[in-house]
C-alpha cells in the first residue's frame, strides 16, 4: 500500500489508533492536523481525514451511523459529534484517481 512509503503507512496506523481511542467524532474533529472535512455528490454524508498531509492525496472515509447503523439523513456533523461513536474504519482511498 502507498506504493512502499513507510511514513504514509506509519501516519495511517497513527490515524487508526487516534480514532480507536476517540470516544466520539468529536475527538477527531478538533484535531487539526486530520483536516476533518465533508464531503459531497455522490459522497454525500461522508467525511474525510488526511492520511498524512493535504498534499497526499489519501484520505479515511468516515460515514457517522446512528445507533441502529444507519446513515444519518440528514447529516449535520455539528449536531451529532458528540453523540456518535467510532467503531471502524471503512476504506482508505485516493480520491484523486
Amino acid at each position: 500500500m502507498f506504493g512502499g512509503n513507510a511514513a504514509l503507512a506509519t501516519s495511517l496506523f497513527a490515524r487508526i489508533n487516534a480514532m480507536q481511542q476517540a470516544s466520539v467524532i468529536k475527538d477527531i474533529v478538533i484535531m487539526p492536523t486530520f483536516h476533518f472535512h465533508k464531503l459531497s455528490g455522490n459522497m454525500d454524508g461522508f467525511f474525510a481525514i488526511d492520511v498524512k498531509t493535504r498534499r497526499d492525496p489519501w484520505r479515511i472515509i468516515i460515514q457517522p451511523l446512528d445507533e441502529n447503523e444507519e446513515p444519518y439523513d440528514p447529516c449535520n456533523i455539528d449536531e451529532i459529534a458528540g453523540v456518535v461513536r467510532i467503531v471502524e474504519v471503512k476504506e482508505v482511498s485516493n480520491h484523486y484517481e
